[in-house]
């Protein structure tokens, strides 16, 4: 009699200890970008990616998923840009974590007999970070120190502040996932990153007074500033046509810039074991395990 309230009196000590259906894994693919520099070109200039995920499985048709991701971007106006003559170009590292909610078109489980796969959505919010390079004689420079659109310059009405690299986003996307071997799960995802800042690739405004960079920073941050193809002539010779203050550099500076991951995930779930302690201190090791009627 003794030995059966005991059990029930661990059993309503741990009803909030319920089986937790996490599951941790891995993901590789490819990232790229979309903005000034690729305005259409999806998948253009892809790079590899790849990170960690975990996944927390409220429901079959629902989950909370944590991700650390990490690629690189680039693009050029000489091959996915559509202003051949300004000649821009770019590459960045990128780095990002986010949380997501994902949500399956159909229940998905591990049970034999049950349906063990879905497509599904998701949505979150991301904090990532990023650092725009440009090659120049062979020699890779970081831009944003360098404020290639007059950013801290302080005189000439150029008063801007430098932009940060480290920003928020907005992931949404589409997958599907196959559940099998009764703990582990597949899926292909492609996802893109609605950012909060045009500066990615380090265009956005317009063109700085040449005359200016070249006397408060350095002529080698006016040519990174202007690398036009554009030739004029005088007195018979050919110079670069840069191009004249105030003129766009970017795009629009409205529209922000973008960047995507196209993933493959693999994930095993975790069977996690609970410590519960009874009124009177004897302590009782239980083991969680999934519950097939509803196990994702």
């Amino acid at each position: 009699m003794k030995r059966l309230f005991l059990v029930l009196w661990v059993l309503f000590m741990c009803v909030n200890l319920r089986a937790q259906y996490s599951e941790i894994g891995i993901c590789g693919g490819v990232s790229f970008y979309m903005g000034d520099l690729n305005p259409k070109g999806v998948f253009k200039g892809s790079r590899p990616a790849g990170g960690v995920l975990f996944r927390y499985n409220i429901n079959p048709r629902l989950a909370f998923k944590a991700t650390a991701l990490f690629g690189s971007l680039q693009a050029s106006d000489a091959t996915t840009g559509e202003d051949k003559a300004r000649n821009l170009s770019f590459r960045s590292p990128v780095s990002e974590l986010s949380a997501q909610i994902e949500l399956n078109f159909l229940r998905l489980y591990n049970e034999r007999g049950q349906n063990p796969f879905s497509p599904y959505l998701f949505l979150g919010v991301s904090v990532f970070s990023f650092n725009p390079q440009a090659q120049l004689n062979g020699v890779w420079y970081d831009l944003q120190p360098l404020g290639t659109e007059g950013q801290d310059l302080n005189v000439g009405g150029y008063d801007q502040k430098r932009y940060v690299l480290t920003n928020f986003a907005i992931p949404m996307g589409i997958g599907m996932r196959v559940n099998f071997l009764k703990y582990y799960s597949v899926g292909l995802e492609w996802g893109y990153r609605a950012t909060f800042t045009d500066y990615i690739d380090d265009v956005s405004g317009t063109y700085v007074d040449r005359d200016l960079l070249i006397e408060y920073r350095s002529r080698l941050i006016a040519d990174l500033a202007d690398r036009t193809t554009s030739m004029k002539v005088v007195n018979g010779e050919e110079f670069p046509d840069y191009h004249n203050a105030g003129t766009a550099r970017g795009n629009n500076a409205k529209t922000k810039d973008w960047y995507s991951f196209a993933v493959l995930t693999f994930s095993f779930k975790l069977n996690y074991t609970k410590n519960c302690t009874t009124k009177s201190g004897t302590s009782v090791r239980t083991k969680t395990k999934y519950r097939k009627s509803a196990l994702r």
